[in-house]
């Protein structure tokens, strides 16, 4: 069984935990960062407000039942639905849709090739 980790996001007083194979969740805490510090920079009307990577970890209860675990992939591809409607063509917008796709696509991979049977 691949090991996962956790990353914990907030935003204002709510709190979201997304569980990713662990050889990727440093790639969302960067990209959440990247994105916080780009976002100041849009200026189209529709910019999103995005929760903060406030911390990871290798193992997660959740015993809030409130609080709901996201799935990694479900998540990015929440993400790239919500950059990829913004009314803006211009950079920081491109450079930091190129970055979600990659780890998209890199997540999208890990879970086909986790899904395969063994031969």
């Amino acid at each position: 069984m691949p090991k996962m980790r956790y990353a914990i996001l907030q935003h204002n007083d709510h709190i979201e935990f997304v569980e990713l194979p662990a050889t990727h969740t440093y790639q969302l805490t960067a990209l959440n960062q990247r994105l916080h510090k780009e976002l100041d920079k849009l200026t189209a009307a529709n910019v999103p407000s995005l929760p903060k990577v406030i911390a990871e970890c290798d193992e997660l209860d959740i015993v809030q039942p409130q609080y709901k675990l996201h799935h990694g992939l479900d998540y990015i591809n929440q993400l790239e639905k919500t950059f990829s409607s913004i009314n803006e063509q211009a950079y920081p917008l491109v450079s930091l849709l190129t970055e979600i796709r990659a780890l998209q696509a890199q997540l999208e991979q890990w879970y086909e090739e986790e899904e395969e049977p063994a031969n």
